[in-house]
């Protein structure tokens, strides 16, 4: 365990955000967990942060910020087509990415390049590409902050669902997670259900192998989506709107070129990125903050903005879509 106060958060933030948390516990061990809740966690506020890539800090923390580091892969089990990995909070996301396909575990290799910890994956059932974490999760461990208590969640207990998951409803600001268990399968299969993927990969005459899909992945990720450690952004900052079938049709009768995608209950998911850039701000900058020039659903910091102006930015585009589509976007990154 480190402790430190009066810490600066620029630097754990993709945002870059230069705000200071009055308490900074790095969590080195799943065993530290436990005393550092006794200690410092039941006095609030706190927050556990993971990869900062995710969190809006819009003012100076006056709480604790614990930060878990320890990291780890394990294999627990290997049987017939499948195989059960138990992977530390602490881990960077993009490592597990790498240890899979060393290893050939298919399931996960669409969310390359998704800034992060593994520890987070869970929270926000990470997505990209026809694929969701929650289709690999088997359990998450970790302690309940109120009681102090571990626990153990099942796939269904974690209730996931677009974005969304029982850590950021009745458990969010209660837990930290410790381990996350994945379900990976030793057979080669591949979710091709995006158009651009696909695309990339024919352009290029790659074979289907894992790398190569993941190295698909990272080329569109890295031509749409600026370098956080650059630009500051925090990846996609809105969630994409999910509207009724007949909404759906009044829309598309407008604009025919209206992307969307099949949802639960015969809803239709829309293209938050295509709606903003309707709405005229694909790269609009206002003073230090915008949209980015290659995908209009991230908000950057291009240097020395503040979170007024990012959260002003943010309004204004919620402002605009709605009165454009009568749809109001959700954020989807975590506003501290």
């Amino acid at each position: 365990m480190k402790l430190s106060e009066n810490q600066n958060l620029k630097t754990y933030n993709t945002f870059g955000m230069e705000v200071y948390a009055r308490r900074f516990v790095q969590l080195e061990s799943a065993e530290e967990v436990p005393a550092v809740m006794e200690e410092w966690l039941r006095q609030r506020p706190y927050y556990i942060l993971g990869g900062g890539a995710n969190t809006l800090f819009t003012e100076d923390f006056d709480g604790t910020i614990a930060h878990p580091v320890f990291g780890g892969i394990e294999m627990m089990e290997k049987s017939g087509e499948k195989v059960l990995l138990r992977v530390a909070a602490g881990e960077p996301w993009d490592n597990l990415i790498q240890y899979c396909i060393e290893h050939e575990y298919y399931g996960i290799e669409n969310l390359t390049a998704i800034p992060g910890l593994a520890g987070s994956a869970p929270v926000q059932n990470i997505g990209a590409y026809g694929v969701e974490v929650k289709d690999t999760i088997v359990k998450v461990q970790g302690y309940r902050i109120s009681t102090g208590e571990p626990f153990e969640l099942t796939n269904a207990d974690c209730r996931f669902a677009y974005r969304n998951s029982v850590f950021k409803q009745e458990m969010k600001n209660d837990c930290v997670i410790t381990y996350v268990w994945f379900q990976l399968s030793t057979e080669k299969h591949f979710t091709l259900t995006y158009q651009g993927l696909v695309q990339s990969l024919q352009e290029r005459e790659m074979p289907l192998t894992l790398r190569n899909v993941s190295d698909c992945v990272r080329r569109i990720r890295d031509a749409k989506l600026p370098d956080p450690a650059i630009i500051g952004n925090g990846g996609s900052f809105f969630k994409n709107p999910v509207v009724q079938a007949g909404k759906y049709r009044d829309l598309k009768a407008q604009y025919p070129d209206l992307v969307a995608y099949d949802a639960p209950n015969g809803d239709k998911k829309l293209s938050a990125g295509q709606l903003i850039e309707k709405a005229g701000w694909k790269g609009k900058r206002v003073g230090n903050a915008g949209t980015w020039k290659n995908q209009a659903l991230v908000l950057v910091n291009h240097g020395g903005a503040t979170p007024q102006e990012v959260l002003g930015v943010a309004d204004a585009v919620i402002h605009d879509v709605n009165a454009l589509f009568g749809i109001t976007l959700e954020m989807e990154i975590n506003r501290m």
